[in-house]
C-alpha cells in the first residue's frame, strides 16, 4: 500500500511539474539545451531557470530516496559515490548511450579495501539493491588497495569511469560480459584490452583469509565464481557500470556535469507525468 506521505509527494510533483515551463527545443531559453542522440528519443527539452531549480531539487531528493530505500549505507556504498554514479547514468542517457528504459546501475568503489564488498548493482527505478559483491582490481593497480589506474594496453591495471555493458560470451572464465568504456581519457580501450566482467577463484573470502587480500586480475573487474553468472545476467545488454576512483586519485569526467544529467532526468519525469 502506498503511504500517505508518498502519495502526497507524488501528487504535488505532478501538479507542480505541469505548471513549470518545460518545453520542446523549438522554444527559447536563456539557460541551456542539449540534444538526446538516441533515434527513438523524444525531442530535446529546454529548462527555464524555475524549472531547472525545481528539477535540481527533485533530482537530489531522488538520489537520497533511492540511497535510503535501497539501504545502500548499511551495504557500504558512500552517498557521494552513489551520487556521482547517478549523475553519470543520466548523462549517458542524455547522450543516447543507454536507453531511456534502462534502470540498472552498477557501482565499483575502488576507495575500499579489496577485502570488503565494493561492487553494488542498484535498480534505480525500484529503489532496490539487487546485488553486492567482492570485486578484484588489476595486479598493477595495487595490492589490497587500488592505487594506480590506466587505460593503456598491456598495463594490467584497472580503469576508472563509466562503462556501458555489452553482450555475454563463454570464455576461459566461463560466462563473461564485455564492457565498452565511454569515459574519454579513462577507459576507452576497454574492449581492445578485453576488460570484461567474469568470475574468478581468487575472488573469495577463502582467498582473503589465506592472503589478507583478494587475488588480482589483468584489469578486469573479476567477481566471485558463485555470484558472477547471476550478476552478469542482471547487468548485461546496455546498462551502466561506474568504477569510482579512490580519494588520492584525480578523476574529472565530462559525464559528471550536472546540467546534462538534469536534462535527461527532467525529460523522464515530464514524460511520466504526461503519461499519468
Amino acid at each position: 500500500m502506498t503511504s500517505l506521505p508518498t502519495f502526497a509527494a507524488g501528487l504535488l510533483f505532478t501538479c507542480l511539474t505541469s505548471l513549470l515551463p518545460l518545453r520542446a527545443s523549438s522554444g527559447t531559453s536563456t539557460l541551456f539545451t542539449a540534444p538526446i542522440a538516441a533515434k527513438d528519443a523524444p525531442e530535446p527539452i529546454v529548462l527555464s531557470a524555475a524549472a531547472r531549480a525545481y528539477y535540481t531539487a527533485a533530482f537530489e531528493q531522488q538520489i537520497v530516496a533511492t540511497y535510503t530505500q535501497a539501504r545502500l549505507l548499511p551495504a557500504g556504498l558512500p552517498l557521494e559515490t552513489f551520487r556521482k554514479a547517478v549523475i553519470g547514468f543520466y548523462s549517458l542517457q542524455q547522450r543516447g548511450a543507454i536507453a531511456a528504459s534502462c534502470h540498472t546501475l552498477t557501482i565499483i568503489d575502488f576507495g575500499r579495501s579489496s577485502t570488503q564488498e565494493r561492487f553494488w548493482v542498484v535498480d534505480i527505478a525500484q529503489n532496490r539493491l539487487v546485488h553486492r559483491s567482492l570485486v578484484a582490481h588489476g595486479k598493477n593497480t595495487g595490492a589490497d588497495y587500488a592505487r594506480t589506474f590506466s587505460n593503456r594496453e598491456g598495463s594490467e591495471m584497472s580503469s576508472l569511469g563509466f562503462y556501458v555493458t555489452g553482450e555475454t560470451y563463454q570464455g576461459k572464465h566461463g560466462l563473461s560480459l564485455k564492457l565498452r568504456g565511454v569515459d574519454a581519457g579513462y577507459n576507452t580501450n576497454a574492449l581492445s584490452r578485453a576488460v570484461v566482467v567474469h568470475g574468478a577463484e581468487y575472488v573469495s573470502q577463502d582467498f582473503v583469509r589465506q592472503h589478507g587480500r583478494l587475488g588480482r586480475s589483468q584489469g578486469c573487474p573479476a567477481l566471485p565464481v558463485t555470484q558472477a553468472p547471476a550478476i552478469i545476467r542482471t547487468i548485461k545488454g546496455g546498462t551502466v557500470l561506474f568504477a569510482n576512483a579512490p580519494g588520492s586519485v584525480l578523476y574529472h569526467s565530462e559525464l559528471l556535469k550536472l546540467d546534462q544529467a538534469l536534462l535527461a532526468f527532467a525529460q523522464l519525469k515530464h514524460l511520466a507525468v504526461s503519461a499519468g
